[in-house]
């Protein structure tokens, strides 16, 4: 009776005129940055972000929910269409989905991407509005060091999935924690690795980091490679046959669920959860030869499972504070400048915003399934846009949007300092993602750190005394020493690069 009457407060908040507007807007900008391949949800939430201020904090996060799940939703089609796709977590359905188009058959791939995503969207939303009240209360039994050791796990399990080696990982993590302590030390007062800068005494700023490893970073990468448009197949018939169905349905379940637990998981991420659903459909499959042929569930598990764990995602980051991903930690960053704090007491202290969000979940979801299919030819026509008049607008607004913060040319000058360190960790193998959930983390940790110490009196083994802190932090060491094993480490690095 509780989730009725949440939900019913849900969509009461959800059904606003000026929420269902932004809704629709971050679905349509999501399915835009989608289609179009080098953008990417990560440097567009960071770029409108300094748009969203003016914005009530629910409406600013319903907006940029709906851009984060709508790039999954859009992304297929090109992949589809093109062979070309929008976002990493498509990639996979390129192998099935452009073959079923040489085929003939893109509408019926089309279609049941669309149908295996509204699915899984629904299905990880109900999962959300059901497991995050009892995660949360399970959240109030934790004290200083049982959170510790939760951002501890979440920093490990990003290192372990993150692309590169372990020690390119966890040098970035550290540096981004490193970047979490600039500034005012709130215990002393005293200014910390500020180089004598008067800006940074309040740290940097967390919008100033995002856009320059995610907008300019990209941008720079984007401009070695090679976006020439090519000719989009016949799209045919919009729906699947029988049979079609009946080999579908089974792979949406199945990516559903593993999607939903992959998304939950922290460094879980939609890329990693459709080509582990791409894998399972292979295991499963009578004749996996036909996998890369045109095989119907080669295309429905992994645009379920990429659905799924985008919005599976929200569960740890709302009701524990642990961002699950780098998008997650922008959205936690974003929540904070707003004045919400994602922790275990959201739900009781603010339920008019959470449940608000996850039922906006639904009706974004529905708004995706309505606007995809008819828009089909409008997006692969803006696949002719050229991109070198894209990158230059990017990077404009970029630089106004930072500058817009607080009049700060030096915010400029710092985001395209973080683009140029973004850039070279891209080409050198490293991934920046890690970087951002360290900064988020970073002073979030140090002061669970400090409090725990204080209330032990400086007692450090008070993190192995207490039973969920001391298993948490040996859940850590055992991910680290697992990956570092010769046979474990092989099949990790052969995995990401699959991706």
């Amino acid at each position: 009776m509780d989730l009725l009457t949440n939900l019913a407060l849900g969509f009461g908040v959800a059904v606003s005129p000026a929420n269902l507007l932004f809704c629709l807007i971050g679905a349509l900008v999501g399915t835009l940055i989608g289609v179009l391949p080098g953008i990417g949800p990560l440097a567009t939430i960071a770029m409108l972000l300094p748009l969203t201020y003016h914005l009530e904090p629910v409406t600013a996060l319903i907006m940029l929910a709906g851009i984060y799940y709508g790039a999954q939703y859009g992304s297929s089609t090109t992949a589809i269409l093109v062979n070309l796709p929008g976002e990493t977590s498509s990639v996979v359905t390129t192998l099935d989905g452009h073959q079923m188009a040489r085929n003939g058959r893109a509408g019926a791939a089309l279609a049941v991407a669309a149908l295996g995503s509204f699915f899984a969207g629904s299905v990880a939303t109900l999962i959300i509005a059901v497991a995050s009240p009892p995660l949360a209360r399970l959240g109030l039994q934790f004290q200083a060091p049982e959170y510790f050791a939760l951002m501890t796990v979440g920093l490990v399990g990003a290192i372990v999935l993150a692309h590169g080696s372990v020690l390119s990982a966890v040098a970035v993590t550290v540096l981004g924690l490193f970047l979490g302590l600039i500034g005012t030390d709130l215990n002393s007062g005293r200014e910390r690795f500020t180089l004598g800068f008067p800006e940074l005494a309040d740290g940097v700023g967390f919008v100033v980091i995002a856009m320059g490893l995610f907008g300019v970073a990209d941008i720079l990468v984007n401009l070695e490679r090679d976006h020439a448009p090519r000719m989009a197949a016949v799209i045919g018939r919009l729906w699947p046959t029988r049979e079609e169905f009946r080999e579908s349905w089974p792979a949406a379940v199945r990516g559903t669920f593993l999607g939903s637990l992959v998304g939950v998981l922290p460094g879980g991420s939609a890329a990693l959860a459709s080509f582990a659903a791409y894998a399972l459909e292979k295991k499963v499959a009578r004749d996996p030869s036909r996998f890369g042929k045109g095989a119907i569930a080669g295309v429905a598990g992994p645009e379920s499972a990429n659905n799924a764990a985008s919005q599976a995602s929200f569960i740890p980051t709302l009701t524990l504070g642990i961002p699950a991903n780098a998008l997650m930690a922008l959205m936690m960053g974003a929540m904070q400048i707003f004045g919400v704090t994602p922790s275990p007491r959201i739900i009781s202290e603010q339920p008019a915003f959470f449940w608000g969000i996850v039922c906006s979940m639904w009706i974004g979801n529905v708004m995706l399934l309505i606007i995809n299919l008819p828009l089909i030819g409008i997006w692969v026509q803006l696949l002719r846009l050229p991109y070198r008049l894209l990158h230059p607008i990017i990077l404009l607004l970029c630089c106004i949007g930072v500058y817009s913060l607080n009049a700060s040319s030096f915010d400029v000058v710092l985001m395209l300092i973080f683009g140029v360190l973004g850039y070279l960790l891209l080409k050198f193998g490293c991934e920046p993602a890690p970087l951002l959930l360290g900064f988020v983390l970073g002073p979030l940790m140090e002061e669970n750190l400090r409090r725990a110490l204080l209330v032990s009196r400086g007692d450090p083994w008070v993190f192995v005394e207490r039973p969920i802190s001391a298993g948490l932090l040996a859940l850590s060491a055992l991910l680290l020493v697992a990956v570092l094993l010769p046979a474990l480490r092989a099949r990790r690095e052969e995995a990401l690069r699959e991706e």
